[in-house]
């Protein structure tokens, strides 16, 4: 279990972290979201001891990270994918770790077998592409069979073979019961791997949340209608809170009304129903809804198109 409480992170006049809390509980693979400058680096690195809080504390497992005697054991951490010697070979990357937290050899050789790295263990990291990088940094994170397992973009220049291997790996490992706590800007890829998220906007916390809850409360639900008489259904459904879109394709987007009542609706109005589909609320939508006024830094693309169109 990860607990912080009123964590804050200043560099110098800058608040990297606000004063937050949150819970990374144990069984359930927790996600870590915001927008660049959101302050989920300056979090992470808390965590596992790299930066001190200003304020506040963090505790992995009811102790401060420093204070474990052999982190390695109790956290398995991937904050850079190049962060192993580039002269070293993966095995012999390994191993150092391994020695300096009294781990058998034998568990070297099953986290190669297990990232996949056995063609490449006696090749230089230095000469690794970034997907076998991320293998590695895996591979070493899970060295010490740890009971909390933080990753910062592990599925970063991955295959897709790649990608499905992270995305159940996490799904096993939160089986196990242990503690998954991961950061990504891949919206798709934690919606099919989190259970949980945390959203984060200059520092501060701005969804804690089951991945569904926070969907729906952030999200409107709508409906999706094909009919020939169009204008007919809209009269049929008119009331408080209610809108029509006509969409691209010749149907229609409904919004505040449940698709059992817009079918009732039709029927007593004689109007023929084509295609009637409640549709859900992505993971893309409720975070750029929750996040819409905290991005640090927003790309002027969208208003730079309009200008020239």
């Amino acid at each position: 279990m990860i607990h912080a409480q009123t964590l804050t992170k200043r560099f110098g006049s800058r608040t990297a972290v606000d004063g937050i809390d949150f819970t990374v509980r144990p069984g359930q693979v927790t996600g870590l979201l915001g927008p660049n400058g959101a302050g989920k680096s300056s979090t992470m690195r808390m965590i596992v001891g790299l930066d001190r809080p200003t304020r506040g504390e963090v505790k992995v497992n009811g102790r401060a990270y420093r204070e474990h005697r052999a982190p390695l054991r109790e956290v398995g951490v991937l904050l850079d994918a190049k962060a192993a010697h580039p002269g070293r070979t993966a095995r012999k990357h390994l191993l150092a770790l391994a020695a300096t937290h009294g781990i058998e050899a034998a568990r070297v050789r099953e986290v190669i077998e297990l990232a996949g790295l056995e063609s490449a263990a006696d090749r230089r990291a230095g000469s690794f592409s970034l997907g076998m990088g991320q293998r590695l940094g895996i591979a070493a994170a899970l060295l010490g069979d740890p009971a909390t397992v933080i990753l910062d973009e592990p599925v970063n220049g991955l295959d897709p073979e790649g990608v499905l291997w992270v995305r159940t790996l996490l799904r096993t490992l939160a089986a196990e019961g242990r503690t998954v706590l991961l950061s990504s800007h891949l919206m798709s890829e934690m919606a099919q791997t989190a259970d949980h998220l945390i959203v984060l906007g200059r520092g501060r916390v701005l969804a804690d949340a089951p991945l569904r809850d926070l969907i729906d409360g952030a999200t409107a639900s709508a409906v999706r209608v094909r009919t020939p008489q169009l204008s007919r259904l809209a009269s049929a459904i008119t009331g408080h809170g209610i809108t029509v879109t006509t969409l691209d394709d010749g149907a229609a987007l409904v919004m505040g009304m449940s698709p059992e009542h817009i079918g009732n609706a039709a029927a007593a109005a004689g109007v023929p129903l084509y295609e009637v589909a409640a549709v859900a609320g992505s993971l893309e939508d409720a975070y750029m809804s929750i996040t819409a006024d905290e991005a640090e830094y927003r790309s002027l693309t969208t208003t730079a198109h309009k200008e020239r169109s």
